[in-house]
């Protein structure tokens, strides 16, 4: 890559990288570190408890490239890959293609010391202009908490207060998550 700016199918086509992966921002690959064994054991916790709540016409989604669709086709645009999604059955295709934000009802990112900024702004913002309408971060450290975000219009999204112990809620499905039981 000579400097210039890629859309999502150029992105796309790159591949995996060998060490960590890469998000594309704005036409620009981003490169990240691999996660730290702590985050992961989270991911697979909140999955575990997720995986059974989830309804059938949705489908839980680990660690998948997601084409947020800010940019018109054939201009520099923006992939991130959110820790877990929850997307819509009918939106995963096993022909490679990646998901869509239009497919997405919910979006859940792990804070880590590393990643706070980024996931409580940079990708709030885009989160909620991707449409997406359910953004839950959960910051790792103790105690442990999760931050629900549902779109409010034009205005993005509108954050509730941070909950600790247990996470519930009814929309976009009705969900319980024990968070003190992420850290076990």
């Amino acid at each position: 890559m000579s400097g210039e700016l890629l859309t999502v199918g150029e992105y796309a086509a790159l591949g995996e990288t060998e060490s960590g992966f890469t998000e594309l921002v704005a036409g620009r690959v981003v490169s990240s570190p691999s996660p730290e064994v702590g985050h992961n054991l989270v991911v697979f916790e909140i999955g575990r408890q997720l995986v059974r709540q989830v309804p059938g016409h949705l489908k839980l989604v680990p660690g998948t490239d997601l084409d947020l669709g800010l940019a018109p086709p054939g201009k520099p645009g923006s992939s991130r890959r959110p820790d877990l999604m929850i997307v819509d059955k009918t939106g995963i295709r096993r022909d490679g293609a990646m998901l869509r934000a239009a497919e997405v009802a919910v979006v859940i990112e792990i804070v880590t010391p590393g990643s706070k900024r980024t996931d409580y702004h940079v990708k709030h913002d885009e989160y909620a202009d991707a449409g997406i309408p359910h953004y839950w971060i959960v910051n790792s450290t103790e105690p442990i908490s999760l931050v629900a975000c549902h779109r409010a219009g034009e205005f993005g999204y509108l954050d509730a207060s941070a909950v600790t112990g247990t996470f519930t809620t009814d929309v976009p499905f009705p969900v319980k998550i024990g968070l003190d039981a992420l850290l076990d």
